[in-house]
């Protein structure tokens, strides 16, 4: 019998590498951004579900992100706030899904199909190898990402080489729209770039106009990745006319990652990982974290109680 969607919750961590020990918890819907950097981008990343039932507990079950009126037919959003620290070639730059161990032999019956609509109706420049011992489905961000806007560009905070890229105060997680903000606005009309989202992704699928592009170090990029076909509260694939459950096909805590990367280089921009996780596991997590609080705060008081003793000695009315 195929599991039940109920018997599942769903975990989002994020980082600024493929190592899970460099990975931390999403907030998903809520107010605030999860902040990664390393040496290659400062970025800041948000992750909105709708009819979300995960974890951390308590989490808000869906966002205002989809009652805007571009949004309310959509299941998910990855966005984010991008500054890169070097200078990257525009057709290197990719976003999409990779495994570091084979699942062809797990691929429910239709994948194939699914994935023909997908490269015909959703991304034309998806590109991969599902099959590989490390598969993988890459698309040039310039042409997969949904809406993209290019902001300005800043300078390091501090002196010298060792300054810090901040993301500015100014920019706002919220609703990101397609264009650009000053001298970005510049920049794509000098490269020609349409100002439409789809026309831009069309114009985009073009290996030439993407290797006249260049993502910037220093400039604050903005980008927004969703779409209706991918539900999370099912863990199922609904395309138009297919659907696809992968509920079947689960061995323990499965995974779906996301990465924005140099596939060049190899370089890794930041991560984004789905994770399956039974029900009856959280409880497990949970158990071990209560007792470990309630050890913790036994051995606090212990230490309160000694330090309350010291210096204490006894009178003769102690001792009677």
């Amino acid at each position: 019998m195929a599991p039940h969607p109920d018997e599942y919750l769903l975990r989002v961590t994020a980082g600024p590498s493929y190592d899970p020990s460099t990975h931390q918890e999403v907030p998903v819907n809520g107010p605030t951004s999860t902040h990664l950097s390393s040496t290659h981008c400062t970025a800041n990343v948000n992750v909105r579900v709708q009819n979300y039932r995960g974890l951390p507990h308590g989490s808000p079950t869906t966002s205002a992100y989809f009652s805007s009126p571009h949004h309310t037919h959509d299941q998910y959003s990855i966005s984010f706030t991008l500054i890169p620290h070097t200078t990257v070639p525009g057709n290197v730059l990719v976003f999409g899904n990779d495994f570091d161990h084979p699942v062809r032999d797990r691929l429910p019956p239709g994948f194939g199909t699914a994935l023909n609509i997908v490269k015909w109706a959703i991304d034309p420049g998806l590109d991969g190898d599902v099959y590989a011992d490390e598969p993988y489905l890459y698309g040039p961000v310039l042409s997969s990402i949904n809406v993209l806007r290019v902001g300005e560009k800043i300078s390091r905070e501090g002196e010298g080489a060792d300054g810090e890229w901040r993301i500015p105060g100014y920019v706002h997680e919220d609703v990101i729209e397609e264009g650009g903000d000053g001298d970005g606005l510049e920049v794509r009309k000098r490269k020609d770039v349409p100002d439409g989202a789809a026309q831009r992704k069309h114009w985009f699928l073009n290996e030439e106009k993407r290797k006249g592009w260049e993502w910037e170090e220093g400039r604050i990029y903005r980008g927004d990745f969703f779409n209706p076909f991918l539900d999370f509260n099912q863990f199922a694939l609904k395309l138009p006319g297919f659907q696809l459950s992968v509920l079947g096909y689960l061995n323990g805590q499965d995974s779906l990652r996301y990465v924005l990367k140099n596939r060049e280089s190899g370089d890794v921009f930041f991560v984004v990982v789905f994770t399956l996780v039974p029900k009856k596991d959280v409880e497990k997590e949970d158990a071990a974290a209560a007792g470990k609080a309630e050890g913790k705060a036994l051995e606090e008081g212990k230490g309160k109680e000694t330090k309350g003793n010291q210096g204490f000695e006894p009178t003769a009315d102690d001792l009677d």
